[in-house]
């Protein structure tokens, strides 16, 4: 789409936009932009990738009108919410780090050290986690048990083996995994899904002030929103984190350290089956590269 295509987009839902759009390409569902409107008001325009995407706008509308309730920090507030668009005000902090379109470069938005982070951060998990499910099923929302979440991991093992393919290693290590009960939560939380610091607002104190693209939200392993934190800050700033999600109330279990670590490692037979789904040739060969045949 040119910019002028976007502006008659925007325009046909009512905004109306400047023409300077700085676009991040990263994601995977949407083409994102933050642009200003003719008052001098700062939006971020959500552009769908696919023609299939109007449940999934629906969904999240859904998700973000619940976790709004519930949260001390911002969430987007979607003015917008079409097949074609989304678009909300640009919140008010920045991402804990963003990454370049083009050179993938990291550049931190906060200081990554901060003894502020951890603690604001598990204030937010242990919001998010006592969201009740009976809230979560009224807005038909997704529900799985521990025994659907596994289920989900051995038909995505099995359909990107057959279709891309999956190192030994790889395959034996997420079997392990499957088959090892002691590691998996005998609960389900409501949980982001998708939460690492790229995604994860931060005001001047270092403290988390906002959580943003709630795409793939669900009542599942709490695990997977350990998983994130564990990719950017390391295993030490892991436990820091679980220990004072614990101790501000959180529920957790014995292995819930080897479950992140775990979880963090399937993060490639994720990709693997988005690519699939997608038939995507770039995230084809992606995920091949991280599956270990590429």
């Amino acid at each position: 789409m040119t910019t002028k295509d976007i502006q008659n987009l925007t325009q046909a839902h009512g905004l109306t936009i400047t023409d300077d759009i700085k676009f991040n390409d990263m994601g995977i569902d949407f083409r994102v932009g933050i642009v200003s409107d003719i008052d001098g008001q700062q939006w971020v325009l959500r552009i769908p990738r696919r023609n299939n995407m109007a449940d999934q706008i629906k969904g999240e509308r859904e998700i973000l009108n619940l976790v709004k309730k519930h949260l001390s920090v911002e969430v987007p507030d979607w003015r917008i919410a079409n097949h074609d668009l989304v678009a909300y005000p640009l919140l008010k902090d920045k991402p804990a780090l963003t990454y370049d379109g083009v050179t993938y470069e990291v550049t931190w938005n906060m200081d990554k050290d901060s003894p502020n982070y951890v603690p604001s951060l598990a204030k937010v998990l242990v919001e998010l986690h006592h969201i009740p499910a009976s809230e979560v099923s009224v807005k038909n929302l997704k529900i799985k048990t521990t025994t659907d979440l596994k289920k989900e991991i051995e038909n995505q093992l099995r359909l990107v083996k057959s279709e891309i393919g999956i190192s030994e290693e790889l395959e034996a290590r997420y079997k392990t995994w499957l088959n090892n009960d002691s590691l998996w939560p005998k609960f389900t939380k409501f949980i982001h899904a998708d939460l690492y610091a790229g995604h994860i607002l931060t005001d001047n104190n270092n403290e988390v002030s906002g959580i943003i693209d709630w795409t793939t939200a669900h009542v599942g392993d709490p695990a997977m929103d350990f998983a994130g934190h564990l990719n950017v800050f390391g295993e030490e700033s892991l436990k820091q984190l679980i220990e004072e999600y614990e101790k501000q109330g959180g529920q957790i279990w014995d292995r819930i350290f080897e479950q992140t670590v775990e979880r963090a490692a399937a993060a490639a037979l994720a990709y693997g089956f988005f690519a699939v789904e997608t038939k995507s040739d770039l995230h084809i060969q992606g995920a091949k590269k991280m599956l270990g045949v590429g």
